[in-house]
Parts: C-alpha cells; structure tokens; sequence
C-alpha cells in the first residue's frame, strides 16, 4: 500500500503588524455546518512520479482556478494529519482577492446510499485570518505549519 501524500501552498502577508494566511473551509456536506478545525490549507493529493513541489502549486490552481504566485517557496517541511497522511506545505508571501477564487470541485454521492452523484465545490470560501485565527478554525494536523511560518517569519 502506498502512502497517502499530499502538498500545498500556505499564503501569507503582512498588511499591518500582524500576518495574516490564506486559508480555505472545506466544501461539501460534511463541512457545511462546521467552522472550527473545519478549515485547510489549499493542498491535494500526489504519486510517486511528481514532485511534491509540483504538486503543491498544482494543486493550489485546481482548488483555487488561479495561478500559484511565483515565489521564492519556503519550506515549512512535513506533518502527518490524524488519517495517515504526510503533508508537506511551502509557505509563499502573496496577496490574493478571495473574491477572485473560482474553487475545483468533486463529485460524490449524496444523500449516502441514494444513488444520487452531486458536485460540490473543494473549498466553499477562502479567507485571509490572523495566525490565531487560522489556528482555531485548521484541521489539527495542518496547525504545526502556522508554529512554523511564525518561527521562520520571526528568525
């Protein structure tokens, strides 16, 4: 069994003294209710034949319909979420209109057992939070790249 990876992009600026990411709340029913640790950086799923790298900005333009900025992309290494999963996140200074967004979508079958395949959007809405903020409303295991974007942004 191969392991599960994926890899993302964290967005980040500074307009006042506090800096703020660009975070995504996850689409589909089963998040449609939730807001705290319902929240996640843009990222997805790659294999072995592409590189980690590749994949995040990949998968920063499928979730987001927009061009990755172009960088420098600072490695903020890896952290295993509750599933299993390694993700691997760079850290980005940019600015974005979350209003500018045009989310991928997925398709799956709802109501459970209907029969019935709906799409729903990867992310409902995308937002720039302060680092407390994102802290309270990010999937626990994506909240050790914030610990490591205030070091990095603080060394």
């Amino acid at each position: 069994m191969t392991a599960r990876r994926s890899a993302g992009l964290l967005l980040f600026r500074a307009p006042g003294p506090d800096p703020e990411v660009l975070v995504g709340h996850m689409g589909g029913p089963f998040w449609a209710r939730r807001d705290a640790a319902a929240w996640s950086i843009p990222k997805g799923e790659y294999g072995d034949d592409e590189e980690p790298l590749a994949a995040a900005v990949r998968e920063f333009e499928e979730e987001l319909g927009l061009p990755a900025p172009p960088g420098p992309y600072l490695p903020l290494g890896e952290a295993r979420q509750a599933g299993g999963k390694t993700v691997t996140v760079w850290a980005v200074a940019a600015d974005l209109d979350p209003a500018s967004v045009v989310p991928g979508t997925f398709t799956m079958e709802w109501p459970p057992r209907s029969g019935r395949l709906q799409e729903f959007p990867e992310l409902d809405r995308v937002a720039w939070l302060s680092l407390p903020e994102a802290h309270d409303r990010l999937v626990a295991g994506q909240r050790p790249f914030l610990d490591r974007l205030t070091a990095l942004l603080t060394s």
